[in-house]
């Protein structure tokens, strides 16, 4: 048995022997340092953010009623129509109205064909009452000369005044007259603003939201009948914690990204309400959207407030590499490249902040796709 080991020991010996030697008995040249650049991980200062979440609502918004009671006659729009001012929605039932028109036409009228019978009666009179006035003047003269009986004299003095008495009953009904047609006149007017009343229009250009209203329903006054918001003007109603309220002011800036609007949107704070909602403990706060396509009433939508700064600490987004879940860097450490895994938080600009996995003033290298990890490296200047 011993035998067999030492043949076997020295066999394997032989084999070994007969491996080929490197060249003058040296090892393979390492390989060349990778040039690249390096830049600190940076410590710095973001805007911390406080997201609330509200609705859309329109800035703007009408709720159109009648200001008669009528049926109705036609509508002559629908819900998602756009309206332009002054256009009519509703039309009502004004046969009535329309009588009352012609009624106060005719009175004018009437009135208009009285006055010159009532004037002609008002210069008769005038002109009786002048020749009075001279009748009693003569008899007053003959009178104190004593050269009339008084029974002719009472006689000349009651003309006189019976002719007084006509003529400012005259004068009397002719602005009777003028009363009864101005009064004419302002059922006239009223009547036509009735008229106006019978067609409803649009106070303003705008996207007809809600309709309850159907041509034979009976129209009253305060009842709705369609709901208009205006064109291109639109807020977001959030619900603010009251806690981060007092970091909240009116025309501060905020960040807004709607459900159904491929992008974020600059919104300005334009009213806090002061009043608490007891149920969530929120204060609605009101953010005026600028006027783009696709924004509508009842969208979901984010805001974002700036409450205050935190530090955080940074890196190039050109150092990080991403592989489906991971994110890494590649750090210059003595010489040599090292892969370190990371975990990102928010974007800030052109860097990304990083949350764990690197120190600040690590040298974080900004083509990490160049190197390996564990390759030779060489920071440029």
């Amino acid at each position: 048995m011993k035998k067999t080991y030492a043949a076997t020991f020295f066999s394997v010996l032989w084999l070994a022997g007969c491996g080929e030697a490197p060249p003058n008995g040296s090892l393979a040249p390492p390989s060349p340092a990778v040039r690249v650049r390096v830049e600190p991980a940076a410590a710095q200062s973001s805007p911390e953010l406080y997201e609330a979440t509200g609705t859309v609502r329109a800035r703007v918004s009408a709720v159109i009623s009648s200001r008669l009671m009528a049926y109705v006659r036609g509508v002559k729009v629908q819900v998602g129509d756009r309206v332009r001012e002054g256009q009519t929605l509703v039309s009502l039932d004004n046969r009535d109205l329309e009588a009352s028109m012609r009624r106060a036409l005719a009175a004018r009228e009437e009135i208009r064909n009285a006055i010159p019978e009532a004037e002609s009666a008002v210069a008769a009179a005038k002109a009786n009452l002048d020749l009075a006035q001279s009748t009693f003047q003569r008899y007053n003269e003959l009178y104190q000369k004593q050269s009339i009986s008084d029974q002719e004299f009472d006689e000349v003095s009651g003309k006189r005044k019976a002719a007084q008495a006509n003529y400012d009953m005259m004068q009397a009904r002719r602005a009777q007259l003028d009363a009864k047609a101005a009064q004419i006149e302002e059922e006239i007017r009223s009547a036509q603003v009735s008229l106006g009343f019978a067609e409803i229009t649009a106070p303003f250009a705008g996207l007809v939201t809600a309709k309850s209203v159907e041509p034979g329903v009976l129209a009253a006054p305060g009842v709705p009948l369609l709901t208009i918001e205006r064109d291109g003007a639109y807020r977001l109603e959030a619900a603010v914690e009251e806690s981060k309220l007092l970091s909240i002011r009116n025309g501060q800036a905020v960040r807004v990204k709607l459900d159904g609007i491929d992008r974020a949107l600059d919104g300005r704070v334009t009213e806090i309400v002061p009043a608490v909602d007891p149920a969530s403990r929120a204060n609605t706060v009101k953010i005026d959207l600028p006027a783009v396509a696709g924004i509508r009433s009842g969208l979901f939508g984010r805001a974002r407030f700036a409450v205050g700064s935190r530090p955080i600490l940074t890196v190039p987004a050109a150092a990080v590499v991403e592989r489906g879940q991971l994110r890494s860097v590649t750090i210059a450490e003595n010489g040599i490249a090292r892969t370190r895994l990371i975990t990102l938080g928010q974007r800030v600009g052109d860097r990304f902040e990083v949350l764990s996995g690197l120190q600040p003033g690590e040298a974080v290298v900004l083509s990490p796709a160049t190197v390996a990890d564990g390759t030779r490296i060489e920071v440029q200047p």
